[in-house]
């Protein structure tokens, strides 16, 4: 019954008692329904009532003192002197009679041995009393009563039905056996009465929520409440205490679930059995009831009797804890070594059954060291299954015991290996600390094959160049019998070092020995190798279309499992040194979305730092600065190793292109590996160094960059224009400091270089060479340069094109279409969020004007061939280019235009919008 009905109950049992017609009720519940509460409010209520309360706590640590509940009774019973003294003289005989005969097995034998006269007289005080005072005698947890006083309370629970007399037990539900006797001999009296606390209904709880916390809430989360309290009271008030301010930040989805809540099911459980509590505790380490009996060693009908018990105290739910906070706090106060021989004897347990490795191992984790021959493999296995999921912290703290746990020193560096190889997902920078131990090892002749190569490409991400050729040449000696995976990993890695280190590979030339071709190698290790040989060729001898076609399949069918980061990298890489963002950044996209959901960080900022530098080939220098923040956010900067020059120079362009300088001070003030400059990625940071020192009008500055890059670029034999254009920028860095004879030797040496796979560095070739030429010539230059690169997709380098067409035409005094090309030149910059390019447009004549952009719904009513016309009108060309470049009559121009003018109801020429586009971008 609910809480108002149970003291109705109660009072009714005064009200009999008042007229001599005693009563005796006994009042159940689980644990934490509130029985404490209701019999101590009774028990304030009952003077009201017009009788006299005299009131006992039983407590489990005072079962051992003989009379101890009678003892408490006697001294709260308002007694005159020579009562008083009669009834502790009492009390002092029935403990000295119990402290000297032997312990009983049941309450029988108890009696048998003190004087039943001890116990008539110590009832005979209180019925005494009665007669005076209607008494009521209340005792709180009568179950945890001494044996001798619950004899005694017995007695009095027969003598009292025809006295002023009610006698009111708090009892828990699912007690001793002792404590069943004492029930069963309550109950079969005909005055006594079980009035039985339930928890609360989920209205209750609803309503309880609502008076502390107010409607809103309750009706929000009522069901919620419910399922995290069971109904228990106790639970109930310490979830309403959780949801202090600090805990509730906003409007939270679910109410909070904190320490309090902890708290209050760990005084459930300890005012509970003590059986009741082993099989909570157990239930925490297992997770689940199956196995319990036999990890704690007690019988299948106790196991059973604890969990009913628990469940019906709200603790449970489904046969686990209805939060993990409960699990947690139950494991928090196991004394550790306790905590570690559950844990130890579920993992036992857990193997012998045949579960899931990944089950046993993460009871390995907190069992501390268990001398099996089955622990290693075990922890090894798991980890395995947790990359291939994408929970890689949980794979690292599998690899980390086993490492600990294994006693064959070659078996443990192969651990350490796969353990560098988890780390490395999180941060490249975790498995440093491993280097020198693994090189140690690999000198003694304990890591061999993949594992020595897997090391070496550690030592050279840290700029360990030394370190690294000795593994590598030790691998290479041995290579001539070893295994397919070692063949696949020397076979990957010469191409690798030949895209990313090209003097390291030189070094290293010959020291290779002839690896087993024949060996079968999985489809994921082929797809590697293709990809990685892909990107060789594309740094060395330019794309491809067969080639293009070859990576984009091998990224469909890749996945960010254990091993195929390398895969997507290359691939990724690819694309984007073939000038392919268009097929580079959906993928890119899509990866980045997987790590994420991996919870992978390092793959996640390597991905990253791969969009930053499509992004800056897009000219889309915002989304260049975002991705390369992101990638140096999630791997500090002293992590990324010598491939900090990859997100650190898309940063730098990407801050030099908007104009903001403090902020390239900034990053090139951060302090980089001198061996960064021995690595494709120190070419990246020289080229946007020089194109810093050229934006700050500091030409010779960037001209030594630019030369320097270029020197490297071909003594490593990377000189193709999908990698860096630095001919095309150390031009620039001529023109300006007055060397036009060089300038032109540079770009024409670019020229030579493009084809039709290059439009990007073509047009930004075509660009300079305008600068290099006639005034009356450029015109014509820039706008085939304009052409190419909005063929490319980079819009920044399309506004530098055509800001430098607009010069041009100014020059030229075609003021008119130096006006157009203005405010197409500025729509574009403003995309590219390039401050000093719309500044110069800005005052060059371009409209700054909200309105620059074309709506769709204008754009809409043209059809294709009028809108073909159009854009091209908009550039600056005349009908009759126009004609010549569409293949039609200037007269078919002519009705074009007439049309065109009339449906967007403009007069002339000069009124076509600068950013109409066709087909999906801007044309020039």
């Amino acid at each position: 019954m609910e809480r108002d009905e149970a003291f109705a109950s109660l009072e009714r049992l005064v009200a009999d008692a008042l007229t001599g017609k005693g009563r005796v009720a006994l009042v159940t519940g689980a644990v934490g329904t509130g029985k404490s509460e209701l019999l101590h409010a009774f028990a304030e209520r009952v003077a009201e009532l017009g009788a006299l309360a005299v009131m006992a706590t039983a407590s489990r640590v005072e079962q051992d003192l003989p009379l101890g509940v009678m003892g408490q009774l006697i001294q709260d019973a308002p007694l005159t002197a020579e009562e008083r003294e009669r009834a502790l003289a009492l009390l002092a005989e029935g403990a000295a009679s119990v402290a000297h005969e032997p312990d009983g097995d049941n309450g029988g034998e108890i009696l048998e041995q003190v004087d039943a006269q001890v116990v008539h007289a110590l009832c005979t005080v209180l019925l005494e009393l009665s007669e005076r005072y209607p008494l009521v005698i209340v005792v709180d947890d009568v179950h945890l009563s001494d044996r001798l006083s619950l004899l005694c309370l017995a007695y009095l629970s027969r003598r009292v039905r025809f006295a002023r007399v009610a006698a009111v037990f708090g009892h828990s539900d699912h007690g001793r056996y002792t404590e069943t006797i004492f029930q069963t001999e309550l109950l079969r009296q005909p005055h006594c009465r079980r009035v039985h606390l339930d928890p609360l209904s989920p209205a209750g709880v609803t309503a309880v929520v609502a008076e502390r916390l107010g409607e809103d809430e309750a009706v929000r989360h009522g069901s919620t409440w419910y399922d995290l309290s069971g109904g228990n009271p106790l639970l109930v008030g310490a979830l309403i205490e959780d949801q202090h301010p600090a805990s509730r930040s906003g409007e939270p989805d679910e109410p909070v679930v904190g320490d309090r809540y902890g708290q209050a099911v760990l005084s459930c459980l300890h005012r509970g059995e003590p059986q009741a509590l082993h099989v909570a505790r157990g239930l925490a380490v297992l997770g689940d009831p199956e196995s319990l009996g036999m990890l704690l060693g007690v019988g299948s009908a106790t196991v059973s009797q604890s969990l009913h018990s628990l469940t019906a105290a709200g603790l449970l739910a489904l046969g686990g804890f209805r939060h993990e906070v409960a699990r947690a706090a139950v494991l928090a106060e196991l004394e550790p070594r306790e905590r570690m021989d559950l844990y130890r004897r579920a993992a036992e347990l857990a193997h012998d059954a045949g579960a899931s490795t990944t089950d046993i191992a993460d009871h390995l984790l907190q069992a501390g060291r268990i001398e099996a021959p089955w622990v290693v493999p075990v922890l090894e296995d798991a980890a395995r299954n947790a990359l291939r999921e994408g929970r890689v912290k949980p794979a690292v703290s599998y690899l980390q015991l086993a490492w600990r746990e294994c006693a064959d020193e070659q078996h443990r560096m192969r651990i350490m290996t796969m353990l560098v190889r988890a780390e490395w997902r999180i941060n490249p920078g975790a498995p440093a600390g491993h280097l020198a131990e693994l090189t140690d090892a690999m000198q003694r002749g304990n890591l061999r094959g993949s594992d020595a190569v897997v090391l070496a490409r550690a030592l050279l991400w840290h700029g360990r160049t030394v370190d690294a050729r000795e593994v590598l040449e030790g691998v290479s000696t041995a290579a001539e019998d070893v295994d397919g995976e070692t063949s696949t990993e020397l076979a990957v890695v010469k191409p690798w070092l030949r895209c990313t280190y090209p003097p390291f590979l030189a070094e290293m030339r010959g020291s290779f020995g002839t690896q087993n071709r024949s060996a079968i190698i999985s489809v994921a290790a082929s797809r590697r190798l293709e990809a990685t040989l892909a990107l060789a060729e594309v740094l060395t001898k330019g794309p491809r279309e067969q080639l293009i076609e070859g990576v984009d399949r091998i990224l469909r069918g890749c996945r960010l499992d254990e091993m195929s980061m390398d895969t997507v990298e290359s691939a990724l890489l690819a694309l984007t040194y073939a000038g392919r963002q268009d097929k580079a950044v959906p993928w890119c996209d899509l990866f980045s979305v997987e790590a994420s959901s991996r919870h992978a960080p390092s793959r996640q900022a390597r991905l990253a730092a791969i969009r930053a530098e499509m992004a800056v080939r897009q000219g889309d220098m915002p989304g260049a600065e975002h991705h390369a923040r992101l990638a140096m956010e999630i791997i500090p900067l002293t992590s990324w190793g010598v491939a900090v020059g990859g997100p650190l120079s898309s940063l730098i362009m990407a801050a030099t292109a908007m104009g903001d300088h403090d902020a390239v001070h900034e990053h090139l003030d951060q302090p980089v590996p001198d061996a960064m400059f021995e690595t494709r990625y120190g070419l990246h940071y020289l080229y946007a160094r020089g194109r810093y020192s050229l934006a700050t009008d500091h030409p010779t500055l960037a001209l030594r960059d630019f030369q320097l890059c270029g020197e490297l670029i071909r003594k490593w034999d990377l000189d193709v224009p999908g990698l860096i254009p630095w001919r095309v920028d150390a031009a620039e860095a001529c023109l300006r400091s007055g060397r036009p004879e060089q300038a032109q030797q540079l770009i024409e040496g670019q020229l030579r270089r493009c084809g039709p796979a290059t439009p990007r560095v073509h047009g930004m070739a075509m660009r300079l060479l305008a600068a290099t030429g006639e005034v009356r010539h450029r015109p014509m230059l820039l706008r085939q340069a304009a052409e190419l690169l909005q063929t490319s997709g980079d819009r920044y380098e399309l506004a530098r094109a055509l800001l430098d067409l607009v010069e041009a035409y100014q020059a030229l005094g075609e003021y008119r279409r130096a006006g157009m090309i203005a405010g197409r030149a500025l729509s574009v910059a403003k995309e590219c969020h390039a401050e000093p390019l719309s500044r110069t447009l800005f005052r060059d004549g371009g409209d700054d004007k909200d309105d620059a952009e074309v709506p769709a719904s204008m754009t809409t009513v043209l059809s294709d061939a009028e809108r073909r016309v159009a854009v091209l009108a908009a550039a600056g060309y005349t009908n009759r280019e126009i004609a010549g470049k569409l293949y039609i009559t200037i007269s078919t121009v002519e009705q074009h235009l007439t049309r065109t003018y009339r449906k967007l109801n403009i007069s002339r020429r000069a009124d076509l919008p600068p950013s109409l586009e066709f087909g999906g971008a801007v044309t020039t």
